[in-house]
C-alpha cells in the first residue's frame, strides 16, 4: 500500500522547473551547491530534489536509500534561496527539504549516519556521547563562572564544548569576553545542545524536547541576554525558539567583539600578516550578519584583509551546515565543500582563514590537512586572531 505522505508547502512544489539557477553564486563563477558539487549529479542538486520530492509525494517513486540520501545531502546552506528567480516561491526552498526529511524521519527511512546522530543527541545529550558533566570543562582557566545573575549567559554548544578545535574556540572567546569586562556566565554541565541541526534534519519531535529543555533552563536561571559562539545555536535561537516561548535577546560574539573594540575595550597592536574570512551559512545567509566579523578583522593594524573571490551572500559553504558535521554524507573527497573552500582561500595569498563558527573552523581545518597546505594556511577563529593583536 503506497504511503500518504504530505507536507506543508506540496501544493506549490511542482512549481519549480529546474532552471538551475540555485546551483550558482550570483555571477555564476562556480556551482555553489555543496551536493551537487560533490556528486555532480542533478538529483543532488535544489531543482533534482525539487522533482524527486514532487514524484514522491505522487507516489511516482517509493521512498528508499537512495532517495533519503539525496534527501539528507543538503547542508541547508540556503544558497539555493538566495539565487532562485522567483520571488513568490523561493523563500519555500529550504522549508519544503526539510519538511521532507521530517516525513522520512517519522517513516523511519533515514540513512545510518543520521539515526545514529539522532540516538546520540537523545541519549547523551550530545553528539559526541560524552557525559554532559564534561560539558563545561573547556572553560577552566578562562575566568568564566558558572551562570548566576551575570548580564549575558555566554552558550558554547556542543562543538565548543566537546570537539578539540571548537573548544579552542570557546576559550579564546570566553577569555576575551571576561578581559573586556563584561558580565558573563556559563550554564556548564547544565548547558543543552540547541537543537539546530536536529530540526534541520527533520526529528521535529526531538527538537522540540531540547528546545523546550533549554528555554525551561534559561528562564529558570533568569537569562535575558544570551551570546552564542556557534551559528546555528544563534540560529534556532532567534528564528525558532520565540514561537515556543522563548523569547531572549541572542547576540553572535563576532557582533559583541566589533562593538567591544569600537567601545576601545579590546585594544590592538599591530600584527602585519593577510587574513582572509570565510562567511559562515548560519551566520551569513541565515541570519545576514556579514559586516561585524570584517570589522574586527579590519581593525587590527598593520593586518592586510582580501576577501575569496565568493563572499558574503555568494560564500561557499564549508559543508558542516544540516547537520553534515556530524553525519558526513558529503565526504571528504575532492570536490567536498571544505577542501574546495581551503583552495579557494589558498589562491588569496592569505596565511590566515578566519572563522567566526567552530563547525567551519573544524571542517576547514581538517581540509587543510587533507589539502596538504598546513605550510601556508592556518585557520583560526575572530578572537584567537585578536588574541595575537592584544596589546
Amino acid at each position: 500500500m503506497t504511503t500518504i505522505r504530505h507536507i506543508e508547502h506540496e501544493q506549490i512544489v511542482h512549481r519549480c522547473f529546474r532552471c538551475g539557477y540555485c546551483k550558482y553564486p550570483s555571477d555564476y563563477s562556480d556551482f555553489n551547491c555543496p551536493s551537487y558539487k560533490a556528486f555532480g549529479w542533478d538529483t543532488f542538486a535544489p531543482g533534482g530534489r525539487m522533482w524527486l520530492t514532487r514524484a514522491w509525494l505522487h507516489g511516482e517513486i517509493e521512498t528508499s536509500a537512495r532517495f533519503a540520501e539525496i534527501m539528507f545531502s543538503c547542508v541547508a546552506c540556503d544558497n539555493c534561496k538566495d539565487q532562485c528567480v522567483f520571488p513568490k516561491f523561493k523563500d519555500f526552498l529550504p522549508d519544503i527539504f526539510q519538511e521532507t526529511r521530517a516525513e522520512l524521519v517519522g517513516e523511519g527511512r533515514i540513512p545510518p549516519g543520521v539515526r545514529d546522530y539522532f540516538k546520540a543527541v537523545a541519549v547523551s545529550g550530545n553528539p559526541y556521547k560524552l557525559p554532559q558533566s564534561e560539558r563545561g570543562d573547556w572553560a577552566k582557566g578562562t575566568g568564566l563562572k558558572p551562570y548566576t545573575n551575570q548580564k549575558y549567559l555566554f552558550y558554547a554548544g556542543s562543538v565548543g564544548s566537546y570537539d578539540e578545535v571548537g573548544k579552542r574556540m570557546a576559550q579564546s572567546v570566553g577569555k576575551m569576553l571576561v578581559d573586556a569586562g563584561l558580565s558573563v556566565g556559563i550554564l556548564g554541565a547544565e548547558e543543552g545542545c540547541d537543537g539546530n541541526d536536529v530540526r534541520a534534519l527533520g526529528e521535529m519531535g526531538l527538537f522540540a524536547q531540547l528546545a523546550q529543555a533549554n528555554i525551561d533552563t534559561f528562564k529558570a536561571k533568569g537569562v535575558k541576554e544570551i551570546i552564542t559562539l556557534d551559528p546555528h545555536a544563534l540560529n534556532t535561537f532567534k528564528k525558532d525558539y520565540p514561537a515556543l516561548g522563548g523569547k531572549f535577546k541572542v547576540q553572535h560574539y563576532s557582533e559583541v567583539l566589533a562593538e567591544l573594540i569600537k567601545k576601545k575595550k579590546i585594544k590592538l597592536k599591530a600584527y602585519p600578516v593577510k587574513i582572509t574570512y570565510h562567511d559562515p551559512c548560519y551566520l551569513g545567509r541565515h541570519q545576514q550578519i556579514y559586516s561585524a566579523p570584517r570589522e574586527i578583522l579590519k581593525a587590527i593594524p598593520k593586518a592586510e584583509f582580501v576577501e575569496m573571490h565568493r563572499h558574503g551572500a555568494n560564500a561557499f559553504c564549508c559543508g558542516g551546515g544540516g547537520g553534515n558535521f556530524f553525519t558526513d554524507i558529503l565526504g571528504t573527497a575532492e570536490d567536498s565543500a571544505s577542501r574546495v573552500r581551503v583552495r579557494e582561500a589558498a589562491e588569496t595569498g592569505a596565511s590566515i582563514l578566519a572563522v567566526a563558527c567552530p563547525n567551519c573552523a573544524k571542517m576547514l581545518t581538517d581540509a587543510v590537512k587533507m589539502e596538504n597546505l598546513e605550510d601556508r594556511l592556518e585557520v583560526l577563529g575572530l578572537a584567537e586572531i585578536l588574541e595575537r593583536a592584544r596589546k
